[in-house]
């Protein structure tokens, strides 16, 4: 039985999504083809109509979920401090803990996209660079922006490896106090 066009995109955007949420949660090079499949209720002969390979699917993963992170994060016209200081509170709690899976790839899939091939590694690249910049514009600071997305994305790390919520609170508190510090000096022009 053939299927329609619209129809074999609904499930690689099926697969795109679960397969997603999966390696935000649980690492992307822990499930296989037929368990990425069988998430969506298909066999994993039917993976290679929708990716030539798991690596290509990999570098769909990375392209959506940091393309969505830098539009979370700051990569809409006309935001300010105030919003991105809204933005980074939120990033730095114990949800985006918790939810590894609701939020920013980086902090779970950093260590797959760097043992990944160049063209991943580039393309992650190109959006972690498109959100620096906008942080830049922001802050009007390149390395003030640098600073504080590495210390977001590492205080978020630090925080999931932590057993228990009172460390992790603390991680992210002093996180929250010290980007807050950083926010308050005035810039030379």
């Amino acid at each position: 039985m053939r299927y329609s066009a619209g129809h074999k995109l609904e499930t690689r955007e099926r697969l795109l999504h679960s397969s997603s949420l999966s390696a935000k949660k649980s690492g992307f090079s822990t499930v296989g083809v037929d368990g990425l499949m069988k998430a969506i209720g298909l066999s994993g002969a039917a993976f290679y109509s929708h990716f030539s390979s798991k690596d290509a699917l990999f570098a769909a993963i990375v392209e959506r979920e940091l393309s969505q992170s830098l539009e979370r994060l700051g990569g809409q016209e006309g935001a300010d401090r105030e919003r991105l200081q809204r933005c980074l509170k939120q990033y730095l709690s114990m949800a985006h803990v918790e939810q590894p899976e609701a939020g920013c790839a980086l902090p779970t899939l950093g260590a797959e996209i760097a043992r990944s091939d160049v063209l991943v590694r580039e393309q992650a690249q190109q959006c972690i660079c498109r959100l620096q910049q906008s942080w830049a514009q922001i802050l009007e600071s390149d390395s003030l922006a640098w600073a504080i997305l590495s210390q977001c994305v590492g205080a978020l790390v630090v925080a999931r490896m932590l057993a228990t919520e009172d460390v992790q609170r603390t991680v992210l508190n002093a996180s929250q106090e010290e980007i807050a510090r950083q926010l308050a000096v005035p810039r030379a022009e």
